[in-house]
Order: C-alpha cells, then sequence, then structure tokens
C-alpha cells in the first residue's frame, strides 16, 4: 500500500531509539524527509544513521522537550534544514513507576513537563503553518495507561490520559481544516522501558502469557501504526486513541 507520504516532512521527537525510532523508521521507509530529536547525543547520532539507509533527507537535534524553549527550537531548526513540518510524532519516555502517595511534586512537575506540556509545545509550534497549507498530521505515542488505569503507573496514568484528552479536542477543533490527530496507546513493547518495568526475563515472559496474541510486541508494529495514521490512507481517521496492545487490555471502550 502506498502511504502517499513521500517527500513530506516528519519531526519524530524521542526519536533515537524505542518506539520514537521504530516511528521515524516506518516514516523513513515511505518517503518522509525526517527530523528526530532526543536528549542523548550517542543514541541521536547512531539513530541518524540507521535513518540515513532509507536514502532520504535525515537531521537530527539534540534537545529535551522538558525544557520549555525547546519544542520552538526543534520546529525552527527542521524547518531550516528539512523543510516546513507536515507530520508531527509527539513522543517522550514514560514517567518512572510508582504509587499516588510515593511521588513527590517535583516528580509530578517532571511528569507534567515532559509528558503533557512538551507535547502542548510541539503541537503549538507546528499548527499554525499546517492549518495555512491546509494539510497536517500530528501524532501523539502514549500508552495502554491512557485509556486503563494501571496499578502503579500513577503518573503515567495521569499525564497519559491528559493527552488523549488534548487529542481529541484538537482533533474536533482542526479536523475541518485538514490537519488530524490521532493518539497511539502501545502496550507491552519490547523496549528499554517495558524491561525496566519486567525486571527480568521471568517477567517479560509474565508479560507476554498475559497477552492474547502470546508474545510481546515490536517497536516497529507501534512504529507502522504511526506511520499509517500520518498517511493519506487514513484521511477519515480522526480523533482516536488506537490500543496496539495485542489484545492485553480489557476495556470495552
Amino acid at each position: 500500500m502506498d502511504l502517499g507520504i513521500s517527500g513530506k516532512v516528519a519531526l519524530v521527537t524521542g526519536g533515537s531509539a524505542g518506539l520514537g525510532l521504530a516511528a521515524a523508521k516506518s516514516l523513513a521507509r515511505e518517503g518522509c524527509d525526517v527530523c528526530v530529536s532526543a536528549r542523548n547525543p550517542e543514541r541521536l547520532a547512531d539513530a541518524v544513521v540507521e535513518l540515513q539507509e532509507f536514502g532520504g533527507v535525515v537531521h537530527a537535534v539534540l534537545a529535551d522537550v522538558e525544557d520549555p524553549g525547546a519544542a520552538e527550537r526543534i520546529v525552527r531548526e527542521t524547518r531550516d534544514v528539512v523543510g516546513p513540518i507536515d507530520i508531527l510524532v509527539a513522543n517522550a519516555g514514560g514517567p518512572p513507576p510508582g504509587r499516588f502517595v510515593d511521588a513527590s511534586l517535583a516528580d509530578w512537575d517532571v511528569a507534567v513537563q515532559r509528558n503533557l506540556l512538551g507535547t502542548v509545545r510541539l503541537v503549538r509550534a507546528v499548527l499554525p503553518e499546517m492549518r495555512a497549507r491546509g494539510w497536517g498530521r500530528i501524532v501523539t505515542i502514549t500508552s495502554r495507561s491512557a485509556r486503563e488505569a494501571l496499578d502503579g503507573l500513577a503518573l503515567s496514568n495521569a499525564t497519559r490520559s491528559a493527552v488523549a484528552g488534548l487529542v481529541r479536542t484538537l482533533a474536533r477543533e482542526v479536523g475541518g481544516e485538514g490537519v488530524l490527530v490521532n493518539n497511539v496507546m502501545p502496550g507491552p513493547i519490547d523496549t528499554e522501558r517495558l524491561r525496566a518495568l519486567a525486571g527480568d526475563e521471568e517477567g517479560l515472559a509474565a508479560r507476554a502469557a498475559g497477552v492474547p496474541v502470546g508474545r510481546i510486541g515490536r517497536p516497529e508494529e507501534v512504529g507502522d501504526v504511526v506511520a499509517f495514521l500520518a498517511s493519506e490512507r487514513a484521511s477519515f481517521v480522526n480523533g482516536i486513541s488506537l490500543l496496539v496492545d495485542g489484545g492485553e487490555s480489557r476495556v470495552i471502550a
């Protein structure tokens, strides 16, 4: 299937590893020129090398979306080096696990800055040009915790669900102007975060046993969903929060 996005410019934050890099690869494979941002310079350099294999323009911006000034700088540099942004994939690492009673106000501040306000700032920076051109795709990557409150993930449950609410609101506000906004909610995907939460191989196997398809997901399986939602083929998909979890979630709506 031709996704119809060859030549589009995509910005992927948290794009040096895990789900962000997987999304960047899927978009690059479809012919997008890609800018990735992240806060680890070594990983960012490695990601650029991997993305260059697809043949398009690749650029990297060293930045931390927790920094209030980072979004404007990332978007400005992407525009100057690669071109106006057609596709934004707003992705950031999840906050640390823990119960509400164990989280300090400083922990809450970091989680809100990284997982909610970081997304807000990025959207504010790209949205005016998308609206002016009459075409744009915004895809956020959150977590299954945006749909189903998970034990021991108080910070994630609150901030990820806030992003899902933002997506639904934005979709209704700007969908008529050609800018579509959607959210992807990964379940157990083989990333460093999942392995850290699982603890060891036994814990990882236990997670896999609870997934109806019988295994942990691969990052590229999330990346391909992101690319589809960013494409022309998803031109009537707007405002959804899509679980990519092998059927693990039990929620109906």
